[in-house]
Parts: C-alpha cells; sequence; structure tokens
C-alpha cells in the first residue's frame, strides 16, 4: 500500500511509518522537516507546509493518505481537497474531544459534537474539540464514503511529548507517597500509540469507512487499577494518598495539568467514551503493564515538559497538608 502521512515523525506518526515500514508498505511523509529529520533515512519525504505550499503533492498517488496533524478546518479543507483525486482512502486522526457533553458516560459515535462559537474561530486551546469536530466535516465532505475518522482519547506510550501518561509512570516509578486524584473508582481510559498505529493500517488495508472512538482498554479501568498496574509492572513501592475533591480546590490543585488523566467530574466522561464500535471492528489493545514498562524505559531521565505533574515539593507540602487537616 502506498501511504501518504501527513506528518510522520512525532509520537503518533513516528509510531505509524514504523508500523507500515514493518507491513512491507510505502510510506511518503509529508512535513516541515523540522521535528526528528534523522527518522527513516530511507523513506520518501515532500517538504511542505500545509498551511502553504501543497506543490509537492501535485501529480501523484497514493492508496490511502493518514492527516495525524489537522487541527484547523480551513487548512484541513486544502489537504482534503488537493487530494481528493490523488488518494482512495483518507483516514482523520480527530478526538473524543469533539463530543459537546464533556461530563456525559458511554458517547458513542453519533453523540452530538461541539459547535463552534464562529466560522472563523481559530482558537485551539479554547476550542481544541469544537475545531476537531469542523475538520471532520471538510475530509467527510471531500471523500465521503471513502473517509475515515478516528477519534481517540488520550495517546499514551513511548515518543509522547505530552508528559501526561509519563508523569504517573515517573512517579510511580520513583515510589514513596504518591499524592493520587480524589477516588480510586474514577474512570480512566488511553490507548497507547502503537495500537492505534496498528488498527489504523488494519482499517486502510480492509477498506474500511466511517467513525469511530478509539481508546481503551477494552473493559472499564479505575484510576486506582491504573495506578496498581502501573506499580506491579514496575515493581515499585510506592504507595498511593487518595484526595479529595474539595482538599484539591482548596490547595488549587489544577486536575489534567498538576493531577494528568483526572479530568474532574465536569469532563469525566471522556474518561468514558463507547469502544464497543471499534472493538467490533478489531481493535486490538495490549496489556497495560506493558505500556508502562515500555514507557518507564524510554523516559528514563527525561524531563517533563514543564507545567505537566506535581513538582516534587509542591506534592512533598501538599501531603503534609492532606495528612494534618
Amino acid at each position: 500500500m502506498k501511504l501518504l502521512v501527513l506528518g510522520g515523525t512525532r509520537f503518533l506518526g513516528r509510531h505509524l511509518v514504523e508500523a507500515a515500514l514493518a507491513r512491507g508498505h510505502e510510506p511518503t511523509l509529508f512535513n516541515r522537516g523540522r521535528t526528528a529529520p534523522e527518522l527513516f533515512g530511507g523513506v520518501e519525504r515532500l517538504c511542505g507546509e500545509r498551511d502553504g505550499e501543497l506543490t509537492p503533492l501535485r501529480g501523484r498517488s497514493w492508496d490511502a493518505v493518514v492527516d495525524t496533524c489537522g487541527y484547523l478546518p480551513r487548512v484541513v479543507r486544502r489537504s482534503a481537497q488537493a487530494l481528493r483525486e490523488a488518494a482512495a482512502r483518507y483516514l482523520f486522526i480527530s478526538s473524543v474531544s469533539v463530543y459537546a457533553d464533556p461530563s456525559s458516560p458511554g458517547q458513542d459515535e453519533q453523540a452530538a459534537r461541539a459547535p463552534l462559537p464562529s466560522a472563523d474561530c481559530e482558537d485551539i486551546p479554547a476550542h481544541y474539540g469544537a475545531l476537531k469536530a469542523a475538520c471532520e466535516d471538510e475530509v467527510l465532505a471531500a471523500f465521503g464514503t471513502r473517509a475515515l475518522v478516528l477519534r481517540p482519547g488520550l495517546i499514551v506510550g513511548p515518543h509522547d511529548p505530552t508528559g501526561r501518561f509519563t508523569y504517573w509512570v515517573q512517579r510511580v516509578a520513583r515510589g514513596g507517597a504518591v499524592l493520587a486524584p480524589p477516588s480510586p473508582d474514577y474512570p480512566v481510559q488511553f490507548i497507547d500509540a502503537r495500537d492505534l498505529a496498528a488498527w489504523t493500517l488494519d482499517l486502510l488495508e480492509r477498506g474500511g469507512a466511517g467513525v469511530f472512538n478509539a481508546s481503551g482498554p477494552a473493559a472499564p479501568l479505575t484510576f486506582g487499577e491504573f495506578l496498581e498496574g502501573c506499580r506491579r509492572a514496575l515493581g515499585s513501592p510506592a504507595e498511593f494518598v487518595w484526595t479529595d475533591a474539595r482538599f484539591l480546590d482548596r490547595y488549587r490543585v489544577a486536575p489534567w495539568t498538576e493531577l494528568p488523566l483526572y479530568a474532574g467530574d465536569d469532563s469525566r466522561g471522556m474518561n468514558e467514551i463507547s469502544l464497543a464500535r471499534a472493538l467490533s471492528a478489531g481493535l486490538r489493545l495490549r496489556p497495560l503493564g506493558q505500556t508502562c514498562a515500555d514507557t518507564a524505559r524510554w523516559a528514563c531521565g527525561m524531563a517533563l515538559p514543564e507545567g505537566v505533574g506535581l513538582a516534587p515539593a509542591r506534592e512533598e507540602q501538599l501531603l503534609r497538608a492532606w495528612q494534618a487537616r
């Protein structure tokens, strides 16, 4: 299969290209050449800016396109329209953030999506989900029944640039008392980038189409089970200290950033998305312990992005305050 990857060297795209090469496919990368240009020396690269010059794509054809880095509708529209006659299929990586009600559990692919406040809105931090939903519409308008839209939850594993899952792996590995969210029963969902990459290729190889949520694990997972699984995988002596929401509010502990994967009650539903359609379409997910162990090896000694997780001094202060309450 001749495959055009928009992006392809940072995280999901990197795993996708590795998996495609292992299966004997022929990937071509279209990107700016700024991120990890040393990767994939034998793979064809087309240098360009998807919000600018698309000339390198002209006169070419592929069996499928995978768009790993589309965030603005007008930019996705340009690539989808430019490739409409050049590719048999277009697979767009969207997000579960498209759903209008992040608090509602069990949402499937038919759930209402977030609307943009205006047609010209491009404020990604404020309207990430609505922009992704509008990007989906551009792909579906251009490719119709030849389009695939995948809506992952949090993507995790080696080479994750966000540090959100990695924080917990590193923190559990360090051991000692670990400040945890308000309840061990809080739901958690995420997908290993390697599993998402493999399933992306599976769908394209089968000529699939449609919209799919894409997260894991297959059975519901709680935060307590997640941390215990991580502890077992790493052989760590960590002890988990479960707080409560009132305490976190009092000390202004930020969900999702200082306590990654914990999104608070207002966004709890984003960790309880229905995976029934994806699982019936062959999504396969590796054991939690494997993702934890592989992430720990990759991230050993690595600094997390600024603002992700609790700094040791801040965590120690919070643990003292919790014990003294």
